[in-house]
């Protein structure tokens, strides 16, 4: 982790000898006591008083900056750690998804960057910073009398405890509070999405229903693990005060027997009191230590699971072919296998359908290809080059991807064809859209390219939508572009444009891949493939593919390659559509 955010080793040493300085002059308070009780007020002398006084005023003001320092030192760290995580931590957001884990689990991985750096600014690291020094204190008061000093350590020693049981206590609570408030977060980002449909069928009430439920779950262990941390904390406190009283009477005994001075209690008092301030404060914080130290964990873990790929080369823009070579595909949250040791190859100025029963993994192996699904086994590769070979945004501008949920993000509509490319060519942009048959509809709309879409472009509708997503797959001429059902929202005039484009993309020596459940999207390709029960049964040029099938297949079930590898199975499938 320290590689992607630094070592701030130097740091942590500075701050903990800083805090010894604060702590060295924090015995101020007990010199000045035990000098004005046992010099000023015996000595009956004026200047000497005012004297001490001028003293200690300076001092605590020294003490004063430096802890005003050491705090502002600690925010601006909390700060610079927010800074350097959380881009990372919003790329692993992105990417987590694609691994099964639900919206709400990604966001977490957000949200733990907003615990440390609110830990952090917090008052909790100063405890733990001036733990270490809590032996200066309690040295002061033994070196007054042993035996404050050991009822000082005994003290320290119970209130320690009370901080370890309350770990012990709170960490399995604190670990199933977090698991249930993912799954209640779950509910309200699935409830949110389906606003719409909550409210046409009249089950919103069912939905709030299921979201009380969980709210009541994670309030009882958040109420009990708040009542333990409370519990001990009010404990530590009534503890400091007995030890405060304690000390005060043990002191006020030495003092009458003539083994302590008058100034020697004040001064052990204070002492004492700073000595265990430190574990008071710690355990009045430490539901923010362990909420910050979980954060701090699952970030080591999400960064160390993050890959790397910044010392990967460049390699030359694709231009020769695509090749699917076994491909074999999971439901990422299940570990079901969708789809099985798929292969085939395109070339420059290909198009390819894939038609197939519904769940029968079309859109599974277009996630496979584009690299939205990580393969279980096998490669995709351009000119040869797997997909892993390249960097993520190198490989992104050869790649155009239209999924079957087209999802804009909130932004303006140049914007989003543009990927959010802040150097963005404006005649890029209108040549995708041009490309994709949009464009006289931008113009139309009254903010024309710089409408701002909301949200998941709700500003427009489906077919809009469709079509701006399909300019966003072909901007900047990719070479190979994947389109999951890019005609279920369009009409005649759309189908049209989509026609074109595709044209378009196999004259100028691009790969289209396009799953298809209307005829019309098969117009403009030159094979067909056909997947069926998670394999692919049929592969070759679409007039053999698409033709009755009136004789036996020319190669067995399941062979790949370009040619008439289908069976009569497969060919009876690909009639329908």
């Amino acid at each position: 982790m320290s590689e992607r955010i630094g070592n701030y080793r130097g740091l942590a040493i500075f701050l903990l000898g800083l805090s010894g300085v604060i702590n060295l002059l924090a015995l101020t308070g007990a010199f000045y006591m035990l000098q004005i009780y046992d010099r000023a007020l015996t000595s009956g002398s004026v200047p000497t008083l005012v004297a001490l006084s001028a003293l200690a005023i300076g001092l605590y003001l020294f003490q004063g900056m430096f802890d005003v320092l050491r705090s502002q030192i600690l925010v601006r760290f909390g700060a610079r750690m927010d800074a350097k995580l959380a881009p990372l931590t919003h790329q692993v957001v992105i990417e987590m998804p694609r691994y099964g884990y639900s919206t709400s689990e990604a966001l977490e991985r957000g949200r733990d960057v907003d615990t440390v750096r609110g830990f952090v600014a917090s008052q909790a690291p100063i405890a733990l910073f001036d733990l270490p020094w809590m032996p200066l204190f309690i040295g002061f008061v033994y070196l007054l009398h042993p035996l404050l000093g050991l009822l000082t350590i005994g003290g320290a020693i119970v209130l320690i405890a009370l901080t370890l049981i309350t770990e012990f206590m709170t960490k399995r609570s604190s670990t199933e509070m977090n698991r249930v408030a993912i799954q209640r977060a779950n509910l309200a980002d699935s409830h949110a999405r389906n606003a719409d449909i909550l409210r046409a069928m009249g089950f919103g009430g069912r939905a709030v229903a299921r979201f009380a439920e969980a709210n009541a779950r994670h309030l009882d262990l958040q109420t009990r693990t708040s009542d333990i941390s409370g519990s001990f904390s009010g404990l530590s406190k009534v503890l400091r005060m007995m030890l405060q009283s304690a000390l005060l009477g043990l002191g006020a005994y030495l003092t009458i027997v003539g083994d302590l001075t008058a100034g020697a209690i004040i001064a052990a008092s204070v002492a004492s009191a700073r000595a265990l301030a430190p574990v008071d404060m710690a355990i009045g914080n430490w539901k923010g230590v362990v909420a910050a130290r979980r954060s701090f964990a699952r970030l080591k873990e999400t960064l160390a699971a993050m890959d790397d790929d910044s010392r990967l080369l460049d390699l030359p823009p694709p231009t020769k072919s695509l090749k699917v070579e076994n491909a074999t595909v999971v439901a990422p949250s299940t570990g079901t296998v969708l789809l099985s040791d798929v292969s085939f190859e395109l070339t420059a100025g290909q198009a390819l359908g894939l038609i197939g029963p519904s769940g029968g993994g079309k859109t599974s192996l277009a996630k496979g290809i584009v690299g939205v699904w990580p393969l279980l086994r096998g490669n995709v590769r351009l000119d040869n080059a797997e997909l892993g070979q390249w960097r993520t945004d190198m490989l992104g501008v050869h790649i155009g991807y239209l999924p079957q949920d087209v999802s804009l993000l909130d932004g303006s509509i140049a914007e989003n064809i543009a990927r959010f490319d802040p150097d963005a060519d404006a005649r890029k942009i209108v040549h995708a859209a041009r490309a994709a048959g949009v464009h006289d509809m931008i113009v139309r709309l009254d903010g024309g390219y710089q409408t701002e879409l909301g949200p998941h472009g709700i500003a427009l509708s489906a077919g809009q939508r469709q079509r701006i997503g399909l300019a966003r797959a072909l901007y900047g001429d990719p070479f190979l572009v994947v389109l999951d059902e890019p005609n279920s929202n369009l009409d005649a005039e759309g189908e049209a444009a989509l026609t074109q484009a595709l044209t378009d993309l196999r004259a100028r020596g691009g790969i289209a891949i396009v799953v298809a459940h209307r005829p019309s999207a098969l117009a403009a390709v030159d094979m067909v493939g056909v997947i069926q029960a998670g394999r692919l049964v049929g592969f070759g040029p679409k007039e053999e593919i698409l033709r009755e099938p009136a004789r036996p297949a020319a190669r067995p079930m399941g062979t790949t390659g370009t040619g008439t590898g289908y069976a009569p199975a497969a060919v009876a499938a690909a009639s329908k559509v």
